[in-house]
């Protein structure tokens, strides 16, 4: 199956290599040529760890990556599955999906890899909403093993079916989640971000002790500590989509002190600084 994965940023690359390794061409796709050749790098550094830890071969991780290539034309995707994993607004989603879905057969599945946005929503803009669907992984997609498979109103069955047959193959564990707000991760989740920032808003501890405090309960990673790994503007922008879904339920209210990191550009490890500096 000829696969392309549209955005080239963490998650992007994280899900190219995904496919990669199991078997798939894969063809990356971003506006900036720039951001496909860092991820072609962080995909080679992910593989590169994985022969550290004994996990891969030199030989797999060649294969691996014989089978990447990337592009800056949107004209030149063509694929049987079209995954996008780009900003998280619905009217982006909607334009990107109607321009692939020109240059490309009625039958290619059109999966978005979003964290909360409705796929119903998603699917009304495209031609051919049947084959509109969620498949939705977990940063860091090439190490995180759950991948939901979300079905919107229009989404066949057969699509849903079909789509988690092949996420099981890559080795993955898929769910099939129906499309509501935050879907089931997000929706539970929610609260691990939400709280924490309401406990440092409020002066209950620093965001230093909340994690390790959350550490020591058992987590692996603090919420403050996962907010700078995803990256702060994504973990905002999925809250603020979810705190509009349930109708500005306080439950799910957006953080100031996370907005105000936004502002200045702070999203975690990616740009070097977010709740912790990263810079030296």
């Amino acid at each position: 199956m000829k696969t392309s994965v549209i955005g080239a940023g963490v998650m992007g690359s994280g899900i190219a290599q995904v496919f990669a390794q199991a078997g798939h061409s894969v063809l990356i796709f971003d506006v900036n040529p720039n951001v496909t050749q860092k991820a072609i790098q962080r995909i080679t550094s992910n593989l590169n760890k994985g022969i550290e830890l004994g996990k891969l071969s030199e030989e797999d991780r060649d294969l691996c990556l014989s089978r990447i290539s990337s592009t800056d034309q949107i004209s030149e995707i063509k694929a049987d599955l079209i995954i996008e994993a780009v900003v998280e607004k619905l009217e982006v989603k909607i334009e990107l999906f109607r321009k692939l879905a020109e240059s490309n057969s009625p039958d290619t599945i059109l999966a978005t890899n979003t964290s909360s946005i409705p796929i119903t929503q998603i699917a009304a803009g495209v031609p051919n909403p049947e084959r509109v669907i969620g498949v939705h992984f977990f940063n860091p997609a090439h190490i995180m093993k759950l991948v939901e498979i979300v079905s919107g109103a229009h989404t066949d069955p057969m699509i849903a079916q079909r789509c988690y047959d092949l996420i099981k193959e890559t080795g993955k564990t898929p769910i099939m989640a129906k499309d509501a707000p935050g879907f089931i991760v997000n929706r539970v989740a929610r609260h691990y971000y939400v709280e924490s920032l309401k406990a440092l808003e409020e002066n209950v501890a620093d965001h230093e002790t909340i994690d390790k405090l959350l550490e020591s309960s058992g987590f692996k990673m603090g919420p403050f500590r996962l907010m700078d790994l995803i990256g702060v503007e994504t973990n905002f922008s999925v809250t603020e989509s979810m705190y509009n879904l349930f109708y500005q339920d306080e439950k799910f209210r957006p953080s100031r002190i996370q907005k105000q990191k936004v502002d200045a550009g702070h999203f975690g490890r990616k740009t070097g600084k977010g709740f912790y500096d990263y810079s030296s």
